[in-house]
Order: structure tokens, then C-alpha cells, then sequence
């Protein structure tokens, strides 16, 4: 498997990294529109080398995995679907645009590919995908994280900055939802899933409480995740779902629905 890493920051570090000891991994190509910041990361990693161009590092790769911004999905996404790879996507907040997701899931139909999207920082995307195969009633998610996280200053109690659908917060908050698009893709899409967004000063870690009803029965848990050593603003498990997703797809062992 050759892998093209778009977007060398936080997450992309953590995971090209990852990739570095993975045999499974043959090339390791790294694209940053900040060029010094793949170069960085290639210094540090004897596998990996910075794509002159992203052209040339889709043409290079089987698997191109995003992990930089909205921005880089719309450039990125369709490129590399067109070209006949698969494709990996962190910054899943971007389908809130439907027809950008419409344009991405014909285009990995029409060429055979796969679009790959990590459970992110939250547990049972897995229970809920066995869920949607009957009937859904909701989902809800409530995201609760210090205001530094959310880009907020001056909350001196916990205040709910946000509630309603789950596209219009992932188009307020882009960098700290992306679990509200893995569920709404798993479920009941954008517009039903809802999304309760809380800063709390009181907080150190960020926490994020899911509820599902349906047919099946009902679900709910609980997640308080450490943030990321590297981006405060992303949960560690983030970047650890993402390289678990990346080890199930270079495994012939797949495990979880």
C-alpha cells in the first residue's frame, strides 16, 4: 500500500508516523501547502518523502489520506477519486455540503473505489451502523469541551454555544465535529442527527455523550477524551481511530461491522 499523507500538522504527524512502522506501508509521500511543514515531518521519518506536487503524489499513491482542512477536502477529494484511488477523510465535516458528498460518493461508484471515514474521537458508530439496518427514531450528541478548545474566550461558566443539526455545526465549528459527520453518515444524516455543543471552563478534558433510540432499543454512552499532546482543539482519539483505520484497511482481518 502507498500512501499520500495531505496535511502534515497535528493529526497528519501522528499518523504518518504510524505509517512509518507499518510494513504494510511501501511509499510514504507528504503534501502540505506549507512546504516547509512536510519537509519537517520527512526529516524526522526515514520512510517518507515530500511529493513534489499534489499531482504527483496522488499518481504515486493507492491511498490518499486527508488530514488537513475543509479546503483540502474540495481540492483533494474528487482529484484523487478521479484518478482511481481511495480515498481516507478527516475532515469529514466538509459533507456537510450534500452535494459535495453526492460528487464524491459518484465518483468512488463510477471508479470503484473506496471513501474511508474514522469513528473519530467517539465509540459505537459500529452499534449504530447495525441500528440504521432497522428504523432509527435519533441521534443525539452533545460535544462538551473547555472554551480554548472551541476558539472561545471569556466563558466563565459552562454555556451551550450551540444546538440544533448536525450540518449547520459542523459548518459553525468545522475542526471540532467532525464525530457529529461520522455519526450522521453512519445514521441519520446531517440534517436529523443533532448536535449539543457546551463550553465549560471547568473542564480539562473534552467529552462527548451520544444517544441513540430505535427499533433495536436504545444506546447511550460516554467518552472523555485526553486532547491531543500536538492540537488541544482534537481529542487523541481522533488520531487513533484514524491509524486504526488505516491498519484494518492494510489488514486481510477485518473486524467490527
Amino acid at each position: 500500500m502507498d500512501l499520500l499523507l495531505v496535511g502534515c500538522g497535528a493529526i497528519g504527524t501522528e499518523i504518518a508516523r504510524a505509517a512509518q512502522d507499518m510494513p504494510e506501508v511501501g511509499r510514504l509521500s507528504l503534501f502540505d501547502v506549507r512546504r516547509e511543514s512536510a519537509e519537517q515531518l520527512a526529516r524526522s521519518l526515514s520512510k517518507a518523502h515530500v511529493a513534489r506536487s499534489l499531482e504527483e503524489g496522488i499518481r504515486e499513491a493507492t491511498l490518499v489520506v486527508e488530514a488537513a482542512s475543509q479546503d483540502a477536502v474540495r481540492q483533494v477529494a474528487a482529484m484523487a477519486l478521479d484518478a482511481g484511488r481511495d480515498l481516507m477523510l478527516l475532515s469529514v465535516s466538509a459533507l456537510a455540503d450534500e452535494a459535495l458528498l453526492q460528487q464524491l460518493t459518484r465518483l468512488a461508484r463510477e471508479r470503484g473505489r473506496s471513501i474511508y471515514v474514522p469513528s473519530g474521537a467517539i465509540a459505537g458508530v459500529d452499534g449504530l451502523k447495525a441500528a440504521r439496518v432497522g428504523k432509527l427514531s435519533s441521534v443525539t450528541l452533545t460535544t462538551r469541551k473547555p472554551p480554548a478548545a472551541l476558539g472561545l474566550q471569556g466563558i466563565e461558566q459552562a454555556k451551550v454555544v450551540y444546538e440544533g443539526p448536525a450540518d449547520e455545526a459542523m459548518r459553525l465549528f468545522p475542526k471540532n465535529v467532525n464525530i457529529a459527520a461520522s455519526l450522521a453518515i453512519a445514521g441519520l444524516g446531517t440534517h436529523q442527527t443533532r448536535v449539543r455543543i457546551v463550553a465549560d471552563p471547568g473542564i480539562t478534558r473534552n467529552l462527548h455523550e451520544l444517544s441513540v433510540q430505535g427499533d433495536f432499543g436504545s444506546l447511550s454512552l460516554k467518552v472523555e477524551n485526553e486532547p491531543s499532546p500536538m492540537n488541544p482543539a482534537s481529542s487523541h482519539l481522533a488520531s487513533l481511530s484514524a491509524i486504526a483505520l488505516l491498519r484494518q484497511i492494510a489488514s486481510p482481518l477485518k473486524v467490527g461491522t
